[in-house]
């Protein structure tokens, strides 16, 4: 069986936990590193986009990372209890035409009995930048 630790009930320290690992393969830009952190039927729920299952993962993925250029996100603990996490998050990245943008947003996720993510429901919105107010570098 295919399992993912931190295993839920969640406690403090391994939903921070749970969290940075989230963070670090998010950082990777692998859609496929990304999609293994989740069960194969999940469910999401990415602002306008709704996304079922591991293929869809990192077929979003792919299209996300094309256009979303030099990406670095920060996500950061909000609340949990037993099999669920909330999360803050805020990411930069540029387009092609080099304009920058910073995300801002929460997700709710939901994990089953082997730590794999079941469903994650992503709220976000974008904000235009300058270069020169960029926090990640």
């Amino acid at each position: 069986m295919e399992q993912k630790h931190p295993l839920p009930p969640f406690t403090f320290e391994t939903a921070k936990e749970k969290i940075q690992i989230a963070e670090n393969a998010w950082n990777s830009q692998d859609p496929v590193t990304v999609s293994k952190a989740y069960t194969v039927d999940s469910e999401w729920r990415n602002r306008d986009v709704f996304v079922n299952g591991r293929d869809e993962i990192v077929e979003f993925l792919e299209k996300k990372w094309k256009k979303e250029l030099n990406y670095k996100l920060k996500k950061e603990y909000w609340a949990h209890t037993g099999n669920r996490i909330a999360v803050r998050f805020e990411y930069e990245y540029q387009i092609e035409s080099g304009e920058w943008f910073r995300a801002y947003g929460n997700e709710n996720w939901e994990f089953d009995e082997n730590g794999l993510m079941a469903k994650r429901y992503a709220s976000i919105n974008d904000l235009s930048i300058k270069e020169e107010e960029r926090k990640f570098k």
